[in-house]
């Protein structure tokens, strides 16, 4: 085995489970190496950077036969710069059930983190014009939690979309900055194409930087590269099956105009509504100029482009159904089942509904979206219990080893995990195998 090492531990990718895990381990004085794909530029909070970030074609952006947009963020933080702060309770029956306990992570970060449904002050007119709506005709909608500092948020800000430049909004970034003050050190445009792997054991990796391939070694590696990024990685250390049966919360904007209200300034998804037994959950989604163009523009309404500040909108977003494959050059071959267009459709009748009620007029959708891919190396199948692959000293913190789609933003579970995952690793004695 080899004796020299670059670190105590590598850590790849520096979304919410890379981020914990690294964070917790410099914190107990561990060497800990993260490898990024992305850049590292301080958050201005614009459309332009996150352009950069999270809509290139074939790297933030992978389209699917559907022509399904998926996004994700290529940056230190991972998508977690650019989503919206909101917190859904980890699903602990899903983990119970796998032998995880999540709930000692989950009271440390609940006293770690500002975690709170927005403040009045803070809610927009558009996200409350949609609540009332809804509540009038007898739905639960409610504000949703926020991993929101709300001493640091300005009204009227639209920058949760972008990346948020005042620090309000948690996001793995926090954590990388903490790591790194803890003498973590930080590769940026580092991507990790194989794990090294020697007698069954993962022993460092390899990676490509400015056109050149280097080696890193440590005794433990874990990849948070998420749900595609890490299954790819895993294919070429050694694991071919990964990276099949996935899923990826497909979701559609429901919109309408309303001529009395001026608005498209405020925090999305600042409340809603869990339909659990319908499969979807359904919120407010004001969007910044740009992105309200797109979503009108991609399904021919240019007349509805210049309604912004008129325009409320609703997201429905859907548990889908387990399926599909991605390629070995990371394309996403999954098709949205008739079961999950039931549940779009469902979802959408009642954001109409909602709209409607309010007033507005003009009522239509955008195309399909997709969100947090999953599932790719999943609990019970990729890893154990610990979070370890076949090969030994190798782990998953991401999207990825989440055991089944449940439709809801995966932020408070992945720092749960990497919290969970950082205490195993840093035990004492020899690592113990999960059954």
């Amino acid at each position: 085995m080899r004796s020299s090492r670059d670190a105590d531990v590598i850590v790849v990718g520096t979304g919410p489970g890379g981020a914990t895990v690294a964070r917790e381990m410099a914190r107990r004085n561990k060497d800990v190496l993260m490898l990024e794909w992305g850049a590292s530029r301080p958050i201005k909070g614009t459309y332009l950077q996150y352009a950069g970030a999270a809509a290139i074609p074939g790297k933030g952006l992978l389209v699917t036969g559907d022509l399904c947009g998926m996004v994700r963020g290529i940056t230190t933080g991972g998508s977690s710069v650019f989503y919206y702060g909101t917190a859904f309770d980890p699903p602990l029956a899903m983990f119970d059930a796998c032998g995880i306990d999540l709930r000692p992570a989950i009271e440390a970060i609940r006293s770690e983190l500002p975690l709170a449904p927005l403040s009045d002050e803070l809610m927009g007119p558009m996200a409350t014009r949609i609540m009332r709506s809804a509540q009038d005709l007898g739905y639960s909608w409610q504000k949703l939690p926020k991993f929101i500092d709300q001493s640091k948020c300005r009204p009227n800000c639209h920058r949760c979309n972008y990346g948020c430049p005042e620090g309000a909004k948690w996001s793995g970034r926090l954590y990388v900055d903490e790591a790194r003050q803890q003498g973590a050190r930080l590769v940026n445009a580092a991507r990790v194409e194989q794990v090294l792997v020697e007698n069954s054991q993962a022993v460092g990796v390899a990676y490509r930087r400015k056109g050149k391939i280097h080696q890193a070694y440590a005794p433990k590696v874990v990849m948070s590269a998420g749900g595609i990024g890490t299954p790819l990685v895993l294919r070429k250390s050694g694991i071919p099956e990964a990276g099949h049966d996935f899923f990826f919360d497909p979701l559609i904007v429901v919109m309408g105009t309303l001529d009395r209200i001026r608005g498209g300034r405020e925090i999305p998804m600042a409340a809603g509504m869990h339909r659990e037994e319908d499969g979807y959950v359904i919120t407010d989604m004001t969007v910044p100029w740009a992105l309200h163009a797109v979503l009108n523009a991609e399904v021919g309404r240019l007349d509805q482009v210049h309604r912004h500040a008129q325009t409320l909108a609703i997201m429905v977003k859907i548990k889908d159904r387990l399926g599909g494959r991605l390629t070995d050059r990371g394309g996403i071959r999954k098709r949205l089942t008739e079961e999950d267009k039931v549940k779009i459709y469902k979802g959408y009748a009642q954001a109409r509904e909602i709209l409607a009620h309010a007033g507005a007029r003009n009522i239509h959708r955008s195309w399909y979206l997709a969100a947090h891919p999953g599932g790719t190396a999943k609990i019970g199948d990729i890893v154990d219990s610990n979070l370890q692959t076949r090969w030994e000293n190798l782990y998953v913190c991401d999207c990825s080893v989440v055991p089944d789609a449940w439709g809801l933003p995966p932020t408070f579970t992945l720092i749960a995990l990497g919290k969970r995952l950082a205490r195993h690793l840093n035990s004492e004695g020899p690592a113990q195998r999960a059954a």
